[in-house]
């Protein structure tokens, strides 16, 4: 007979040195610059134990039912910044830029600019060296879901985005022919050596999707009626290597905001991300199967994690980052469905959350395998957080019991309407 399958089989091994303020929720950062402050910690925190600061953060061994070996800790991220080629600023002398005007888009009342920014991208793409595809500041382009893909590209691209790029807000403008996939807005794939640069910013338009998400409904508990689970993620980088995302405003995203997908080298900074406490799954930045990543200086405002860290990444660093309101910084969740993730070499320093739902997360789900090892969480700051730190490993996505290794999510109510 086969054996039977282990419930919980996650390693994980972490550091944890925080300096906390207060656990009471409420309350919001008191500006929208990010923190470039190197907090001091004041207390370490092993397994809910507090101890002086003198003794210095603790090492934590936590092995789950079902574990069968403990794993040697690898050397921890000293020196997390890798150099990166042709970022902005170090490259030769371009020509004049390529602007989406000059293929035809408007940035005026709801126009369709799909089809200038596809020609757009074409031209940029098909040019020898450096080159810089602009967006104009002062206006509104209203884009289409668009790929903007790497795989014929002659030239290292810096966009520019001064303008606006703004979703169209009806969810009927989109078509995703395939329901099983994940779905996407604006994608970035397979482009080398790529910079994306502001100061302008991205617009999701996300209000209806928001409206009409069942992850919204089971927050109340309630099923409305046609409810969906097809919002797209915002921005989506794909398999991109040397990559620059950096002072860029992003806002009102559908579901997440900024995504890392299958991603070496990256370089993240500056990121302005703001949405309502209330949307639903919209986290700020999203990295998975993404390796030596750098997310630095930057100011997190959403409905769900300012950065989530999944599986298949390894030598991620977070640093500098003002996070609040939102359900902080976590590694995960792995191993949902059953799978097996692996993430190592994390290091999250000297970030500051307010008036979020939890503070730093490690969450596995029930029945999944695998390891989260070489974590740091240090100098952290918070004020008005209500779950500070939460290392799960019975993780549900909903107010769900575990049962026999599963998620059962409990009866819904449906809102009956009047005609």
């Amino acid at each position: 007979m086969a054996p039977q399958r282990q419930l919980f089989s996650f390693c994980i091994f972490s550091v944890l040195s925080f300096s906390t303020i207060t656990s009471g929720y409420g309350g919001t950062l008191p500006d929208n610059k990010p923190s470039t402050q190197r907090f001091a910690p004041k207390y370490s925190y092993k397994l809910g134990k507090s101890v002086p600061q003198e003794a210095g953060p603790e090492r934590l061994s936590l092995h789950t039912l079902g574990s069968r070996s403990t794993l040697q800790s690898k050397r921890m991220v000293t020196n997390p910044f890798r150099p990166f080629h042709n970022v902005s600023g170090a490259r030769p002398s371009t020509p004049a830029p390529i602007s989406v005007n000059n293929f035809g888009a408007k940035g005026i009342d709801h126009t369709d600019d799909t089809e200038a920014f596809q020609k757009a991208w074409a031209e940029a793409c098909s040019s020898n060296g450096a080159v810089v595809l602009l967006v104009p500041p002062h206006r509104n382009y209203f884009v289409k879901q668009f790929t903007f893909s790497g795989a014929q590209c002659k030239s290292h691209i810096t966009m520019q985005i001064q303008g606006t790029i703004m979703a169209f807000e009806d969810p009927k403008t989109y078509h995703f022919p395939d329901k099983s996939k994940q779905h996407y807005w604006l994608t970035f794939e397979r482009v080398q050596n790529l910079v994306v640069e502001g100061p302008g910013t991205i617009n999701g338009n996300g209000e209806k999707w928001w409206q009409s998400s069942c992850k919204q409904n089971n927050i109340t508990r309630t099923l409305v009626p046609n409810c969906n689970n097809d919002a797209p993620t915002a921005v989506t980088f794909k398999k991109c290597n040397n990559l620059t995302v950096h002072n860029l405003n992003f806002e009102k995203a559908q579901q997440k905001h900024v995504s890392f997908e299958n991603c070496t080298d990256v370089k993240a900074s500056r990121l302005r991300i703001n949405t309502s406490e209330a949307s639903p799954n919209t986290d700020g930045i999203h990295v998975t199967e993404t390796k030596n990543i750098d997310i630095s200086m930057s100011r997190i405002s959403t409905g769900d994690d300012c950065i989530s860290i999944m599986g298949g990444s390894r030598n991620v660093y977070v640093a500098n980052i003002a996070c609040g309101p939102g359900h902080g910084i976590s590694i995960g969740s792995l191993g949902k469905g059953g799978s097996e993730d692996h993430v190592s070499d994390v290091r999250v320093f000297g970030c500051k959350l307010t008036g979020t739902m939890y503070g730093v997360r490690i969450k596995t789900w029930p029945g999944g395998s695998g390891y989260a090892t070489n974590i740091t969480f240090q100098m952290i700051q918070m004020d008005n957080v209500t779950n500070p730190i939460i290392i799960d490993q019975n993780y549900c996505d909903t107010e769900t019991k575990v049962i026999n290794g599963e998620c059962k999510p409990p009866p819904l109510q449906v809102e009956k309407y009047s005609s």
